[in-house]
């Protein structure tokens, strides 16, 4: 049995979530689970069918992006992820989709707003999105500054990546984590479900205003502050 069995199985049924969801088209999409006591991580493998998969096959990557373990080459987002887990010490999961309303948001290179209470149930802020790859970027280690783009726009824009669960990469896609990679998956189908939301709000009016703050903050602190009462 492989050291790293716990995390390929994590790893494994997240992924597999994706599709159920709605939230992949064919391999374009993927999980990782960490285990930060051995520095290391589980990845999809790159370009391998959903109906393919198995726990044996998630490569295991350590925080420079090498493999450990495994003999299929690693998703092409791995940089990305391995930047975010040595950066961000908290995050247990990440998740890269091109989720349609997600991904339409993010080539718009537009926050999507918080318009109502089922984005202000899971977060205060908008859904960021990072700006456009510098040409410099882009011509260096692409997926690495990937990486780098999300964190910098978060540092930008005063955010913190343990409130803020998830964002847009601008002319990309939805990029979501969280504690563990089944909340990092829950997080990319509420951002995708809000992502639709906002924009059926805005064809059908598109003046519609901001959620108000007093109403943002009783929806966050019901199901998240230190009285909250939703849920058993």
């Amino acid at each position: 049995m492989s050291k790293y069995q716990h995390i390929q199985e994590e790893a494994y049924k997240a992924n597999m979530q994706l599709p159920k969801l709605g939230l992949v088209l064919f391999t374009f999409g993927n999980v990782s689970a960490v285990d930060r006591d051995l520095g290391v991580f589980a990845i999809k493998p790159s370009g391998v069918p959903y109906e393919d998969l198995s726990p044996e096959k998630m490569v295991i990557v350590d925080f420079d992006g090498k493999t450990v373990e495994g003999t299929l080459r690693p998703s092409s987002d791995t940089l990305t992820h391995a930047v975010l887990y040595k950066h961000w010490e908290k995050i247990g999961g990440i998740v890269h989709t091109h989720s349609v309303y997600g991904t339409a948001w993010a080539q718009s290179q537009r926050d999507i707003p918080n318009y109502g209470t089922t984005h202000a149930d899971h977060l205060t802020a908008d859904i960021p999105c990072a700006p456009p790859m510098s040409d410099d970027m882009i011509l260096g280690d692409y997926e690495y500054q990937t990486g780098f783009q999300i964190m910098n726009c978060f540092k930008d824009k005063g955010l913190s990546y343990e409130e803020v669960e998830m964002i847009l990469v601008g002319n990309h896609a939805p990029f979501s984590w969280g504690k563990t990679a089944d909340k990092a998956v829950y997080n990319s189908a509420v951002l995708e479900t809000v992502a639709k939301m906002a924009l059926l709000t805005e064809q059908i009016n598109p003046q519609a205003p901001r959620l108000k703050d007093s109403l943002i903050k009783k929806h966050f602190e019901r199901k998240h502050g230190p009285n909250s009462y939703y849920g058993q």
